[in-house]
């Protein structure tokens, strides 16, 4: 339990593991292309980077399960790769939902290989892109280690299957005091427990249990809990009164891509995941997008947004800020805006417009 707690505090500080430099100054950096656009918005990124002069080097580890790359070579080639640079960026794998044998997903697996426990969404409006909700900035924090997501299924008897939910007193600790040292460390005010344990009174209401005891600990942060549908119905019609969120696994795949709607939907809303050891950045909705792949349509701004969140996390400060306000100089002025943002333009023009928008 201590050591769960440990970790939990060293992933909430994000830099508790020192970055890896090179001999030649520059960052190794893993990269995870996935499916769909992600190809694309990671052309992007390198783009940018390039022509910001940032200094990193990226390891590219092309895995897909829906393109038969997704071998247990690939898999711990990939992990070789994000233990030697402790970071990574990552795109969307696709998840067949087609039975073949194996229950856990190869992004599954990757998670809990590399125990990224934590996955961190910071919902926030864009200046100059108008959505029904103005200055929203809220936080939704998730456990994604346990809960449906544990790929434990079987068929008892001829059209009976029993999918199990694993909560443990552990990890809900530890995902807890994850969410109150973010909160401390990030000046947020309260932080809500989102759980339906009015149903699953044992799982859920040991969650709820965990997130109570640790709140005692934060007396300066406050604390509250809701339940999970009540949620959903608040977020739509009065999200201003959420800060930080914290949920089991499936709760938290709904609320991501729920909240990411509330300020512009899936392009727009960077994500990242966390150990005690590993950090890797990738879209806060996550959805590879197929049907735009190669049509020169995707939003890259939910991937450069995480990528300047990834500079952050190396203590590159300065290029971090430079590319995240070339990316919301873009989109303030408004005059280039993908599909997805009701405009036009492609996203190659959409790139070049964050470049030009680069101060040396």
């Amino acid at each position: 339990m201590a050591a769960a707690l440990r970790a939990a505090a060293g992933a909430a500080r994000r830099l508790s593991v020192p970055a890896i430099r090179n001999t030649d100054g520059r960052y190794p950096v893993t990269m995870i292309p996935g499916d769909g656009v992600g190809p694309e918005l990671m052309h992007a990124v390198k783009e940018v980077f390039q022509a910001a002069e940032v200094p990193v080097v990226f390891e590219e580890h092309h895995v897909s399960e829906v393109q038969n790359m997704a071998s247990d070579q690939k898999l711990q080639q990939l992990l070789s790769s994000v233990k030697d640079t402790r970071v990574a960026i990552k795109g969307k794998m696709h998840t067949p939902m087609e039975y073949k044998g194996e229950f856990a997903s190869f992004e599954m697996k990757l998670r809990k290989m590399l125990d990224l426990f934590a996955n961190v969404v910071h919902v926030q409006s864009l200046p100059g892109y108008p959505t029904r909700h103005v200055n929203l900035d809220l936080v939704v924090i998730r456990e994604q280690t346990e809960g449906e997501y544990s790929s434990l299924e079987h068929q008892s008897v001829q059209g009976v299957v029993e999918c199990l939910k694993i909560i443990t007193r552990e990890k809900s600790r530890r995902i807890a005091k994850f969410a109150f040292d973010f909160a401390t460390k990030n000046g947020r005010r309260k932080v809500t427990a989102v759980h339906k344990a009015n149903i699953m009174k044992l799982g859920d209401g040991l969650f709820l249990q965990c997130c109570r005891e640790m709140a005692d600990l934060y007396p300066n942060i406050i604390h509250d809990s809701i339940i999970i549908d009540n949620c959903c119905m608040q977020l739509v019609s009065n999200p201003h009164q959420f800060d930080v969120l914290v949920m089991p696994n499936l709760y938290g795949n709904i609320i991501d891509n729920l909240a990411a709607g509330l300020v512009g939907g899936a392009g727009v809303v960077p994500g990242e995941s966390f150990s005690s050891e590993y950090a890797v950045y990738e879209t806060g909705a996550r959805h590879p997008f197929s049907q735009a792949m190669g049509r020169n349509i995707a939003n890259p701004t939910a991937m450069l947004l995480s990528a300047a969140n990834m500079l952050r996390h190396l203590n590159l400060e300065f290029h971090s800020n430079m590319v995240a306000q070339a990316v919301r100089k873009v989109i303030r002025q408004g005059k280039v805006r993908t599909y997805d943002m009701g405009g036009y333009s492609t996203s190659a023009e959409f790139t070049a417009a964050v470049i030009s928008n680069l101060e040396s």
